[in-house]
């Protein structure tokens, strides 16, 4: 847990606006197991609470205490599907974390930002450490993406538009998912329903494996090509937005470049956006009410999903 001190420090600098100093603490604290629940807090305190959005589901998805989805929902009368009596387009959101920390009840900062825009958000958690070894931490977002299928419309989630959004480690997870049609068939969802694909900071290219946290989620795999995102791409894939800090030294910017370059080779759409003056931590931040200042990749996010979800579903291929 994050001790008193560096709350106070928190707080103390969001209260008197110093950009600067907030940016610099809420970085910090991101990097620490706990601080995407500081950042969540802080966000929420800013906006006067979870007013905004209502948890219209929670599902259980296995026996491990991650594996847990919370579904959220707009409380605008003009959006609030208990009132229209319509079903919203979702996003799934996968938390990062390098595959061994990571709390979806902690990115409700994420639920807060894209629910007042009209979407439901469905953040998934997903079996981390030496449980969540490739691939269980993808049969794990098959199961939220299944759940949504079965269940979406009864909590106003419309299983026929779904994106797919992920930071960090949760951006591989849901590339893999969008990407590799083994995986998006066994999501279940309807023939169209699956939108588009964002990855915010995502490794997607990280062969030979030379860092703990993929040697350990991915070095018992035999043919190590199959773990990568960038070898599953297809002309049928769904539109794809990538967005990248240039000052990431966590994921370095050629991850995204590279995934753009093998997307336009087979004749994939993708969208890439690398913003100067951003780390890796800082680019999740950006969703959060202290940080929004500086809206680039909430704008990119917001103008996709809203071209995404409006449009015909896309004529796709059979998985196979």
């Amino acid at each position: 847990m994050p001790n008193r001190t560096s709350s106070r420090a928190l707080h103390f600098a969001l209260g008197l606006g110093l950009a600067g100093a907030a940016g610099w603490i809420g970085a910090r604290l991101v990097t620490r197991h706990a601080g995407a629940g500081l950042l969540d807090r802080a966000d929420r305190l800013l906006g006067g609470g979870d007013k905004a959005i209502r948890l219209a589901a929670s599902a259980r998805l296995g026996d491990d205490p991650a594996q847990r989805l919370h579904l959220f929902v707009p409380t605008d009368p003009a959006l609030d599907p208990a009132l229209t009596r319509h079903v919203l387009p979702v996003v799934l959101f996968i938390h990062g974390g390098g595959w061994t920390s990571g709390d979806p009840g902690e990115y409700r900062f994420v639920a807060r930002t894209l629910a007042a825009h009209g979407y439901a958000v469905a953040l998934a958690g997903y079996r981390l450490g030496e449980a969540g070894r490739f691939p269980a931490m993808l049969e794990d977002g098959a199961a939220a993406l299944r759940w949504i299928a079965a269940h979406g419309a009864d909590a106003g989630a419309d299983a026929d538009r779904v994106v797919l959004m992920g930071h960090s480690a949760g951006a591989y997870n849901a590339m893999m998912l969008g990407l590799d049609r083994a995986w998006w068939a066994r999501g279940g969802l309807p023939a169209g329903a699956l939108r588009g694909v964002i990855g915010l900071a995502g490794p997607y290219d990280f062969l030979p494996l030379d860092d703990p946290l993929t040697i350990a989620a991915f070095g018992h795999v035999d043919d190590l090509a199959l773990t990568q995102p960038i070898n599953h791409v297809h002309g049928a894939a769904p539109p794809v937005l990538l967005i990248h800090g240039r000052d990431d030294s966590r994921v370095l910017v050629r991850h995204s470049m590279a995934l753009a370059r093998a997307l336009a080779r087979v004749g994939a759409r993708s969208d890439t956006h690398v913003f100067d003056g951003i780390s890796h931590e800082g680019l999740i931040m950006r969703f959060a009410r202290p940080f929004r200042r500086d809206r680039r990749p909430l704008d990119r996010v917001l103008a996709f999903l809203d071209e995404v979800t409006t449009a015909s579903a896309p004529v796709q291929a059979a998985a196979g």
